[in-house]
């Protein structure tokens, strides 16, 4: 039989060879470094047997795929070591997660942190083994009997769940079996580095009503090495944690009274205001107007937008005269009200169209964590109405400002195409051309992206944007989404060239994506040493003795007349001591200023990464400093 290659060769095989002997066919090395295999787009496990005319892919651990298999088959040992060590716990789900794993388990004699060693140590035991592991399917009733043989009553439930006359797939590795949809490595002995992290509580099936299960982290690596090198930027991490700097250096703070709910401190201020009108300059630069809509609106506005039957659980509600309201969740069915408020014609579009929209969202308050998971935020919104014809052009105009916001931070980038969900809304035609036309634009640009099949808007299939930050995190923000489906909804409609009424098309796009995340992520991301045009406050201004008070206020006028940030620190302190402490504060410059300096009216100048850079003239210094602020260069 022929099965067909990722790079179009037809690879002839015996009849029913798995893909573990297609691999073999390839190369020898290939097949060592075989994780599991893509059959006609699914992934499958190395034992799976082909069929004539299948496609093939062979997934490594250098493919995204194969790394989240190695890691689930580590979540299956981590469960296996568990029902070893403690007999009589239940096991219920174990999934991948970014950078890992978690098993969440019922014991009846709950564990600690200090009892994973001994958990580690039967693991290692069980990889050491080697055991095969194979992939076997029961009908659903003897897979039901099978779990309640073993005790799984989280298995019996889950496999319950399922539909009627379902077959079920379970794993088996020496004396263990577990109920698994798959694809595993082919052996335990493939696992070459791993670590248990962490125990939380995490409620059965994530419902507060449930009894809380333990839910054991983990992560695993194809290298020591490459592990190692998680661990050392899981350090630095704590050292940039954006909530710890948030509150040394007086940007933001999350209070009992509003949980998940943040409140901007002064220097935050500074910081998300510097930031918004950057965001205003290049809007206005490329032809975006700016609207501000309600923060709340009826309930007819959210059914016919979809949002009260795809994302009711996710807002909140209450009434108004009797009349049911929801507080917005997202900005945009709100701007298609701003289109519509007047006639349009082909002449007038494209119109992009831009709210800076504060919108709340209901987080579980488990979810919650500083700027990064709240439940109100500042969403950068545009939403951009066109013809048809302009898709493209107004996608790679879309592209085009969201990479000079990034390169201008200095995040990398990967870029993703999402497609369409199971749950969505419009016709297959509509979803085509959408998704056609975002492939057309990146493929214009020559922008390297992947395909993540199923994981677009319920309403269009949309391009995201995931930075990766100086210790090589990856965060997603941007986001540009196509929709067909909310102008249909919305019956809106222009007057195009032929005197007829069209249907335009909608681009939703964010760049910051939450203004506060981003914020988070910008403190992380410079370990709080913010850019000059960023800074909250950009010079302080340190006097060594009262003689020099004068002089030093006389500066911080004139800089402020220029335009820049400056604080006097004018109190009776050692210079030392000023020094540290605004060095702890991560201003950029430092200017002491002693009798030598006032006399020759010039400024001693420290900069916070480099020291001491000598004495300029103050006019000097000035421009130098306006130069930083008006070409947003980095420090």
């Amino acid at each position: 039989m022929n099965i067909i290659l990722k790079n179009g060769d037809a690879l002839a095989l015996e009849e029913n060879a798995t893909a573990m002997q297609a691999a073999l066919a390839i190369s020898e090395g290939l097949a060592r470094n075989a994780v599991c295999a893509k059959v006609n787009g699914q992934l499958v496990d190395l034992s799976h047997e082909l069929k004539e005319g299948d496609s093939l892919e062979i997934v490594t651990l250098k493919d995204k795929e194969g790394l989240q298999v190695y890691r689930h088959t580590c979540a299956h040992v981590l469960a296996q070591a568990l029902k070893t060590v403690y007999p009589t716990c239940k096991l219920s789900i174990g999934p991948v997660v970014e950078n890992g794993f978690y098993y969440d388990v019922d014991f009846v004699t709950p564990i600690s942190q200090a009892d994973l060693a001994k958990v580690e140590s039967e693991m290692q035991k069980i990889i050491k083994s080697n055991l095969p592991i194979s992939r076997f399917t029961l009908p659903k009733e003897e897979a039901v009997a099978l779990m309640e043989e073993y005790g799984e009553s989280y298995k019996v439930e889950l496999i319950n769940d399922l539909p009627e006359g379902e077959t079920i797939s379970f794993y088996k590795q020496g004396g263990f079996t577990d109920l698994c949809r798959g694809p595993h490595l082919p052996s335990t002995g493939k696992i070459k580095a791993f670590k248990l992290t962490s125990i939380a509580g995490a409620y059965w099936r994530g419902d507060e009503h449930n009894k809380m299960l333990t839910r054991i982290y983990g992560t695993a690596f194809a290298k020591k090495d490459e592990m190692e090198a998680y661990f050392t930027m899981l350090e630095e991490a704590k050292k940039r944690d954006h909530t710890k700097l948030g509150k040394e250096l007086k940007l933001f703070a999350i209070m009992n009274e509003g949980k998940g709910l943040p409140f901007f401190l002064p220097n935050g201020m500074v910081l998300k205001n510097t930031l918004i009108d950057y965001w205003r300059e290049i809007h206005t630069r490329d032809g975006y107007v700016e609207v501000q809509t309600p923060i709340m609106l009826n309930r007819t506005l959210w059914e016919t937008s979809g949002h009260w039957y795809h994302y009711r659980d996710n807002m909140y509600t209450t009434k108004v005269d009797e009349e049911d309201f929801a507080i917005k969740p997202m900005n945009c069915p709100g701007g298609i009200l701003v289109y519509k408020n007047e006639p349009h014609s082909y002449k007038d579009l494209p119109i992009r169209m831009g709210e800076l929209g504060l919108v709340h969202r209901h987080e579980k308050s488990g979810q919650l964590h500083g700027l990064f998971r709240v439940r109100c935020f500042t969403q950068d919104d545009a939403h951009i109405f066109m013809t048809r014809e302009q898709i493209k052009d107004e996608i790679k105009g879309v592209v085009r400002l969201i990479n000079e916001v990034y390169t201008l931070f200095g995040f990398k980038y990967h870029v993703e195409l999402s497609t369409r969900p199971e749950n969505s809304m419009g016709s297959d035609e509509d979803w085509e051309v959408a998704t056609e036309s975002l492939r057309h634009a990146l493929n214009d640009l020559g922008l390297d992206y992947v395909v993540n099949e199923g994981d677009g808007a319920f309403y269009g299939p949309k391009i995201d944007f995931h930075l990766e930050d100086s210790i090589g995190r990856t965060w997603q923000c941007g986001t540009i989404q196509l929709d067909f489906q909310l102008p249909q909804r919305f019956d809106m409609e222009y007057v195009g060239e032929d005197g007829a009424k069209h249907r335009p098309i909608m681009v939703h796009r964010v760049a910051f994506g939450s203004i506060e995340r981003f914020i988070g992520i910008l403190i992380e991301h410079f370990a709080g040493k913010f850019p000059v045009w960023l800074s909250p406050v950009q010079v302080k201004v340190l006097p060594i003795t009262d003689r020099q008070k004068d002089y030093a206020k006389a500066l911080c006028e004139k800089m402020e007349a220029a335009g820049i940030r400056v604080q006097l620190d004018d109190r009776n302190e050692k210079i030392g001591y000023k020094i540290r402490e605004a060095q702890m504060e991560k201003v950029p410059y430092m200017l002491v200023v002693g009798e030598k300096e006032m006399e020759a009216g010039q400024v001693a100048v420290r900069r916070r990464d480099k020291g001491d850079m000598g004495a300029i003239s103050a006019d000097e210094f000035i421009a130098t400093v306006c130069k930083d602020i008006e070409e947003k260069t980095a420090f």
